[in-house]
């Protein structure tokens, strides 16, 4: 997710990030990685009382809570970047924590479910393979 942020140019330094979601895959490292970068971070969960209070003065907010639209348009600041990490069916089809459609107007960036963030991770991980076995072979 940094990655994408500095690809598509989405400041990190003093933005209000808010993640929704405190797993030890996602949540906690994405937290610590915002905080390196001088990112203010809040951590939720799906039972932190008024989430809509956090998530809308999230400037970057990373929900992977597993959810089924749990993030609805009025969750989201304007304009904010937000990544869905959140993977879960509902009637049949693949969606994620945030309500796609009804959320996209609303901010600058957002990734899809499926197609998103999924991608991404297998796209740096064959990155950083191609790196290890050009190191190991000299």
């Amino acid at each position: 997710m940094l990655r994408a942020m500095e690809e598509y140019g989405a400041e990190v330094e003093g933005k209000n990030a808010v993640i929704v979601g405190q797993s030890n895959v996602v949540g906690k490292p994405m937290a610590a990685m915002l905080l390196n970068r001088n990112a203010t971070v809040s951590v939720c969960h799906v039972y932190t009382d008024d989430l809509k209070r956090y998530t809308t003065k999230a400037d970057i907010l990373i929900s992977a809570t597993g959810v089924p639209h749990l993030i609805k348009a009025d969750m989201v600041k304007k304009e904010a970047v937000v990544f869905d990490v959140g993977i879960s069916q509902k009637d049949g089809k693949v969606v994620g924590d945030v309500d796609f459609e009804a959320v996209l107007p609303e901010v600058s960036l957002i990734t899809p479910v499926p197609g998103g963030v999924g991608p991404m991770t297998i796209s740096i991980l064959l990155q950083h393979t191609l790196e290890s076995a050009h190191r190991i072979s000299g």
